[in-house]
C-alpha cells in the first residue's frame, strides 16, 4: 500500500476544495400520479397472485373482488396484513381501497393485496415511500413453489427406500 490512510478529516478537506470533481444532482420531489378521477393504481404480486390496487380520498373502506375485506378474507391475519402499509404510514381511514385479485390462495392473495396498497400509496404520496420502504413493504416476495422433479415424489421428496 503506496497510499497512507487518509482521516475524515482529510476527506472533508479533498471535497471542501472540490478535488473529486462532484456531479450536483438536482433531487426534485416525485409528482402525485394521480387520474382524473382522483385514484392511483398500482399492481401487487405475492406467489402466483396479482392484484390490480386503486386508492382515493375515502374513509378507510377496503373492497376486494367487489366484496368487503371482512367477507373476503375471513381471516382476521389476512385482513391485518392490508392494514399493515396503512399504519405504518399513518394513514389508517384516510383512503377507499378497491382491489381486484386473481390467482393462488387467499394468504397469497392478502400478500399481493397489501404491495399493491403499498406501491399505490407511495403513487398517491411520494412522500411515504421512505417510511414503507423500510418497513419492507415495497419489496415484492417473489417466493413460489418449486417445481416437482421427476424421479421424485414432491419437489424434493423422494420415494420411501426398500433395502429388500
Amino acid at each position: 500500500m503506496a497510499e497512507e490512510a487518509r482521516s475524515l478529516e482529510d476527506l472533508k478537506d479533498v471535497i471542501a476544495e472540490g478535488g473529486n470533481d462532484a456531479v450536483e444532482v438536482d433531487v426534485t420531489p416525485a409528482e402525485p400520479q394521480i387520474d382524473e378521477h382522483g385514484r392511483s393504481y398500482a399492481t401487487g404480486k405475492r406467489k402466483n397472485a396479482v392484484a390490480r390496487v386503486w386508492i382515493k380520498r375515502g374513509n378507510g373502506k377496503i373492497t376486494v373482488n367487489g366484496q368487503d375485506q371482512e367477507k373476503y378474507f375471513a381471516r382476521p391475519v389476512l385482513r391485518m396484513l392490508l392494514q399493515q402499509p396503512l399504519q405504518t404510514a399513518e394513514r389508517v381511514d384516510e383512503f377507499d381501497i378497491i382491489a381486484t385479485v386473481k390467482g393462488g390462495g387467499l394468504s397469497g392473495q392478502a400478500g399481493a393485496v397489501r404491495h399493491g396498497i403499498s406501491k399505490a400509496l407511495t403513487y398517491f404520496e411520494p412522500g411515504l415511500r421512505p417510511v414503507l420502504k423500510a418497513g419492507g413493504f415495497l419489496t415484492r416476495d417473489s417466493r413460489v413453489v418449486e417445481r416437482k422433479k421427476y424421479g421424485k415424489a414432491k419437489a424434493r421428496r423422494s420415494f420411501q427406500f426398500s433395502k429388500r
